[in-house]
C-alpha cells in the first residue's frame, strides 16, 4: 500500500460522511486529509506517528487513523459508514460525474441501489426531474456506466452490436475477396458476452493490415490462429483466420457452444470440410440448425426428427404491447407513441400500458389520469384507424400479490400487464407464491418481466419458473419476453418448458420512447435462441385476433 492507496481510502470516508449528512466540517477536515496525504514527501508506510502528525492539516488522529490504514486497510469511522451504505450506493461512487450529493438523490428521493437500476432509470429518462439533474447529465451518466461495464469485461449485446457492425463494415471493404462472418457469443446473440468474434479465410497478413487501419492496437494471440484488438469503445475483438477449404467447417466450431459441438461430434468425431453448414449438416443427418439455438440442449434431437421450429423473425410481428407514455414516465406522448409504431414500423396496433397508481417514482396514473387517457386513446383511434390503440395498464403487483388497482377499474382496460416493481428481496417460496397469486387474478393478461433482472448489474428475484409458468399455463395467461436489452426476461431457458406447457409469450419493448419500439429486434433475437415461433407468440397476431384475444378473456371473466 503506497500513499496514493492510503489517500483513497480517506478520500471514500469523506465521500461517504458527506453522503450520511456529517458533520460538514469534519467532512471537509477528512477530504483534506486525503489530499495532503497523497502529497506526503515521504512514505506513509515508513513513517512513525510522529513525523505523520507533524505534518500540516494531519494532525495525531488522522496520523493514528493513517497507521490502521497501513496494517488493517481502514478504521473504526470507515467502517461504521460502510456497514450502512448497500454494497450498490458505493459502485455508484465509482462512477464519473456522480458525486455524493447527487447520489444522495438517486438512493433517497429516487429508490435506486444500484448502478443497474440506475442506468435502467437513464433509460426511461427519469433522472432529468430529479433535483440537480438534466438531460446533458443523464445522458454523461449513462455513457460512464457503459464505459465501467465494458472496463469490468462484460459486454451487453445490444451495446455491442454497433462497434460490431462497425468493424464488420471495415473489414468487408478492406477484404472484399474474402469471406468474413461473425461468429461464436455473438453469433449465436447470446445475452451478454466477453468479446466479439469473427471469422475470414483471408490470410493473416492480410487481417493485420486491415485491423491496423482501425488505429487500435493489436495483439497477436499465441495460437497463431486469430489476432485480438479493442475498439475505441473498450469492446474486445477476436477474429479467427483459416484456409478457404475449411471455411465453413471453422464457422460451424467457432459458432457452436461447447456442448453443441458435443452432441455433433457424438455422430462424427471429425466435422467433415464441405462447401458451406448446410452441407455439413446434411451430411451428419441433421436439418440445418440456426446459429442462436447452437446451445447444446435438444437442438441436434430436434433436428434429426425433422422437428425444429421455424424461428419468429422481426417481420412476423403485427403490433407492440407494453408501453409507455409521457402519462407515467414516458418520454414521448400516446400519439408520438402510436404514429411512430404505425407509420415508422408498419405496425397494426399499440398496447399502451402506463405505471399504475402506486408506481409513485414513475408518475403511476391515478382514476382521474386513467379516463383522461382512455378519453385521447378514443380520440386517436378515430384519426389513425384501421391502426388501433388498446387501452392497457403496467398494473403493479403488490407484496401480497394482489394487482393496483380495484377490479372495478381493471375490468375497463383491454389487457393488464401485471409486474413486480418493489421488494425484490422476498425469498424464493415467497416470491414465487406472489407472483402466482397474480396470475391468478382474472384480470391479468400478460405476466410482466418476471424476474425483475438488470443484465450485468441486478439478478431477478429468486422464484420458482416451473410453478410460475405452471401457473401461467392453468390460468391463460402469457409471459413476456421483455426486450429491453438490459431486461431480456424471461429468460431464454425457460422459453421452451413455457411453450411445452402451451404457454403464449409475448415480445414486449417496455418502450418509454419511440426508438424504445426498436429493442423488439432484441427481444426477437432471444426469443429465437428460446425456440420461439410465429404462431405462439402473442404479438404476431394480426388485429382482428388479437381483438378477439382479449375480448374472449374479458367475457370468460363476465361468465364466471
Amino acid at each position: 500500500m503506497d500513499n496514493k492507496s492510503i489517500a483513497k481510502v480517506f478520500k471514500l470516508c469523506a465521500q461517504l460522511m458527506e453522503l450520511h449528512n456529517e458533520n460538514p466540517f469534519r467532512t471537509k477536515a477528512m477530504g483534506s486529509a486525503a489530499f495532503k496525504i497523497d502529497k506526503l514527501p515521504f512514505s506513509a508506510i515508513d513513517a512513525s506517528l510522529y513525523q505523520l502528525s507533524d505534518q500540516q492539516g494531519i494532525g495525531k488522529s488522522t496520523a493514528e487513523k493513517i497507521k490502521q490504514v497501513v496494517t488493517s486497510g481502514t478504521f473504526p469511522d470507515l467502517e461504521s459508514l460502510l456497514a450502512k451504505t448497500p454494497e450498490g450506493i458505493l459502485e455508484m461512487l465509482k462512477i464519473k460525474g456522480l458525486g455524493p450529493k447527487k447520489i444522495q438523490i438517486v438512493w433517497k428521493d429516487l429508490a435506486i441501489e444500484s448502478v443497474g437500476e440506475l442506468y435502467y432509470a437513464c433509460n426511461e429518462n427519469r433522472l432529468i426531474e430529479a433535483k440537480g439533474f438534466g438531460l446533458k447529465t443523464q445522458e454523461d451518466i449513462k455513457r460512464a456506466i457503459e464505459f465501467t461495464i465494458a472496463n469490468e469485461g462484460w459486454i451487453l449485446y445490444a451495446k455491442a452490436l454497433p462497434s460490431a457492425n462497425q468493424v464488420y463494415t471495415h473489414l468487408k471493404n478492406q477484404l472484399p475477396t474474402h469471406r468474413i462472418s461473425f461468429t461464436g457469443e455473438f453469433r449465436r446473440k447470446c445475452e451478454v458476452l466477453t468479446h466479439i468474434e469473427l471469422l475470414s479465410d483471408a490470410s493473416a497478413d492480410e487481417i493485420y493490415k486491415a485491423v491496423e487501419k482501425l488505429n487500435n492496437e493489436i495483439i497477436l494471440n499465441e495460437d497463431t490462429h486469430s489476432i485480438s484488438f479493442k475498439d475505441e469503445n473498450n469492446f474486445s475483438f477476436v477474429i479467427y483466420f483459416t484456409s478457404e477449404d475449411d471455411y465453413a467447417k471453422e464457422l460451424m466450431i467457432t459458432t457452436g457452444s461447447e456442448k453443441h459441438l458435443e452432441l455433433i461430434q457424438q455422430i462424427q468425431h471429425v466435422i467433415p470440410a464441405l462447401g458451406s453448414e448446410e452441407e455439413i449438416y446434411q451430411q451428419l443427418g441433421l436439418n440445418y440448425i440456426e446459429p442462436e439455438l447452437r446451445e447444446g440442449l435438444d437442438e441436434v434431437e430436434l433436428a434429426k426428427a425433422n422437428l425444429l421450429p421455424t424461428l419468429i423473425t422481426f417481420e412476423d410481428l403485427k403490433g407492440t404491447l407494453h408501453n409507455h407514455s409521457t402519462y407515467s414516465d414516458g418520454v414521448h406522448t400516446l400519439a408520438e407513441m402510436a404514429r411512430y409504431s404505425k407509420e415508422e414500423l408498419g405496425l397494426a396496433y399499440l398496447g399502451i400500458c402506463d405505471h399504475s397508481k402506486t408506481a409513485v417514482y414513475a408518475n403511476g396514473l391515478s382514476i382521474e389520469q386513467l379516463e383522461q387517457q382512455w378519453i385521447e386513446i378514443n380520440h386517436l383511434n378515430e384519426t389513425l384507424a384501421p391502426f388501433k390503440i388498446f387501452k392497457g395498464i403496467e398494473s403493479d403487483i403488490l407484496s401480497d400479490g394482489s394487482l393496483d388497482y380495484p377490479e372495478t377499474v381493471l375490468a375497463k382496460f383491454d389487457f393488464v400487464v401485471a409486474s413486480v416493481h418493489s421488494n425484490l428481496k422476498m425469498e424464493e417460496s415467497k416470491a414465487t407464491a406472489r407472483l402466482i397469486k397474480a396470475i391468478e387474478n382474472p384480470y391479468t393478461t400478460i405476466l410482466g418481466h418476471p424476474t425483475g433482472r438488470l443484465l450485468l448489474s441486478r439478478a431477478g428475484y429468486p422464484i420458482d419458473y416451473k410453478k410460475v409458468i405452471d401457473a401461467c399455463a392453468a390460468n391463460n395467461v402469457v409471459i413476456e419476453i421483455n426486450a429491453n436489452p438490459l431486461r431480456l426476461d424471461l429468460d431464454w431457458r425457460w422459453h421452451r418448458y413455457a411453450l411445452d406447457r402451451g404457454v403464449l409469450l409475448s415480445i414486449n419493448p417496455d418502450a418509454h420512447r419511440t426508438e424504445g419500439l426498436l429493442d423488439m429486434h432484441y427481444g426477437v433475437f432471444v426469443a429465437r435462441k428460446g425456440g420461439l415461433s410465429k404462431g405462439k407468440c402473442l404479438n404476431t397476431y394480426n388485429l382482428n385476433d388479437i381483438s378477439a384475444y382479449f375480448s374472449e378473456k374479458k367475457s370468460k371473466i363476465n361468465n364466471t
